[in-house]
């Protein structure tokens, strides 16, 4: 794995805490299942990431698994999107195992005006200055999967691991691989020879309006989750934009669904940023490592 330092990230707990450590960033990819679903779709390019390998398409609905939206796709040979431009209408194939998705196949259609692009969600969070006075979502209630209220202080030192997430997220190497890590991450931790104790991982979801207490606590069931380690958090929607915001995370509405880029992060013991993953895939030795490390941290 590759760890690099993250620079310039003005984070929730920068905000919300006792101040930031110097934060990096790691990278990680997720193992191959035989499980293999296979979906024929129609779509317009958005963009084409720098990587060569990722497209943001607007997607038709996929008969039997998820409704028309715009999302990132990956292909596992960068030839594939060679000649492609914004504004191409393709047909392609999805393939989903359950840990992973890509598509091949890629073919030009024909052609689409561009229209304006949405604005970044992100950009007011990133010129945001950390206040060196108490935030107020510190003690602000959230609600939990079963039904209580939450302040993010009460958790002042202990290990958090925070990821933003919703449950009707399709994709399994989307938010489905995120709260796959913190189920592995959970049960490595319960089983590891004098570890630590002091540690909570904090599933924070943003479709506020379906994801009710009740419908995140048969999620985390899903999960095999044990409440007194993991907890799944809502509350109203401008609570949870300004939490998702503070945490450099974009999300965007669309129709039922979401577009939204990847955070999980470590905070330590004594509240500060000690680690930060832009990014899926599974991570859940790397969370292992660093909530060991969070734990003694004051």
């Amino acid at each position: 794995m590759r760890i690099v330092r993250l620079l310039g990230f003005t984070s929730l707990v920068c905000a919300l805490f006792a101040g930031c450590r110097t934060a990096h960033t790691i990278t990680a990819s997720s193992p191959v299942s035989a499980h293999l679903g296979i979906y024929f779709v129609q779509g317009v390019v958005k963009e084409l990431k720098p990587d060569g390998v990722t497209a943001v398409i607007q997607h038709e609905a996929v008969s039997n698994y998820m409704a028309a939206m715009t999302m990132p796709f990956r292909v596992k040979q960068p030839s594939e999107l060679a000649g492609l431009q914004a504004g191409d209408e393709i047909s392609f194939r999805l393939l989903v195992t359950d840990n992973e998705s890509w598509i091949d196949r890629v073919s030009r259609t024909g052609r689409k005006p561009l229209l304006a692009g949405k604005t970044n969600l992100t950009a007011s969070a990133r010129e945001q200055r950390a206040s060196p006075e108490r935030h107020p979502l510190l003690d602000f209630n959230f609600t939990n999967e079963l039904g209580q209220p939450v302040r993010l202080s009460q958790f002042k030192g202990q290990a958090l691991a925070i990821t933003f997430f919703f449950t009707r997220c399709p994709i399994p190497d989307f938010c489905p691989r995120l709260s796959k890590n913190f189920e592995e991450a959970s049960e490595k931790l319960a089983v590891r020879p004098a570890g630590p104790t002091n540690w909570h991982f904090l599933s924070v979801s943003f479709d506020t309006e379906f994801d009710t207490p009740a419908v995140l606590r048969a999620y985390g069931a899903r999960y095999h989750y044990d409440p007194r380690h993991w907890s799944f958090l809502t509350g109203p929607k401008d609570k949870i934009t300004e939490l998702a915001q503070l945490s450099d995370v974009a999300i965007e509405p669309d129709g039922a669904f979401f577009n939204h880029s990847f955070r999980t992060m470590i905070i330590d013991a004594g509240g500060h940023l000690q680690m930060s993953f832009p990014i899926g895939g599974n991570l859940s030795d790397a969370i292992v490592t660093e909530i060991v490390k969070a734990a003694t941290a004051r």
